[in-house]
């Protein structure tokens, strides 16, 4: 943006449509900003990006592929442009991000705080060294990026931002809300496709989130993976039934029998 009365240039980059739609709208709302592209993965984001050279984009942090943190480390630090985070981060992300002097809104986005952030960067980019702040950028991503997003948020939204390794509580995010469910009341959790199934007091929880990210916030004190796709409660196996082929069947407290698969029939020994 050359001139003062020039209107901002905007990418809008979410994996969900209605999200975009949402932003969109607000943001034609308000003076001084114009929508150029929207992106609904961070690798069409990177192309659009270095194409069109905005001077804002609007990035979710959580996206399938290339999530909001790993799509500005991508992009060459001459050619990245003023970005607002947009995230469910709870207060604890918010202010590791303001720590960082990097510019956010929370989902639900509140139009005041959406303008906030416009009159962030509007002065950035009048009166600041932009050089200076896209490495300052670059260098609380990469802080926030020692975990994945997905991990991180979990953390924090169950108050386990600095303490123990495994938080008590795991946050299942599904609809805008967050459910904490107590690690401990788990009862097994198996994969569906990029989908973790979490299985808890009768009830079965969804989230995005990988096993091996999942499996690195569960206790293996009390968690085990017994097949590539499933982790148990070792504290639930009731019975373990040996099969012909090899494998072990476990079987639960609640009567749900799970498969051990050969290539972990050596974890046989946590239940003993």
């Amino acid at each position: 943006m050359s001139a003062a009365d020039e209107s901002l240039s905007a990418i809008i980059v979410d994996d969900e449509p209605l999200a975009r739609r949402g932003l969109r709208l607000r943001l034609a709302q308000m003076p001084g900003v114009e929508v150029i592209a929207e992106c609904s993965n961070g690798r069409e984001a990177l192309e659009q990006i270095l194409t069109l050279k905005p001077d804002v984009a609007f990035v979710d942090i959580q996206m399938p592929g290339i999530n909001g943190l790993q799509l500005v480390q991508q992009i060459p630090m001459e050619q990245l442009p003023q970005v607002v985070f947009v995230t469910a981060y709870d207060q604890y992300a918010v202010k590791a991000f303001e720590i960082n002097a990097v510019d956010y809104v929370l989902k639900p986005i509140e139009e005041e705080r959406l303008e906030l952030a416009l009159s962030r960067v509007q002065e950035k980019i009048a009166t600041a060294d932009i050089a200076q702040q896209r490495e300052q950028l670059l260098e609380a991503v990469a802080d926030l990026t020692r975990q994945s997003p997905e991990v991180l948020e979990q953390k924090l939204a169950s108050g386990q931002i600095a303490g123990s390794a495994y938080p008590d509580k795991i946050a299942v995010k599904d609809s805008g809300k967050i459910t904490l469910v107590p690690a401990r009341e788990i009862d097994w959790i198996d994969a569906a496709g990029d989908y973790m199934c979490v299985h808890a007091c009768g009830e079965t929880h969804v989230m995005r989130i990988t096993m091996k990210e999942l499996e690195q916030q569960l206790d293996p004190t009390w968690f085990q993976r017994i097949h590539r796709s499933t982790i148990v409660n070792l504290s639930r196996v009731r019975e373990i039934r040996a099969h012909i082929n090899g494998e072990y069947h476990l079987v639960l407290e609640n009567g749900e029998c799970l498969k051990m698969s050969r290539s972990y029939k050596s974890k046989v020994q946590h239940f003993l």
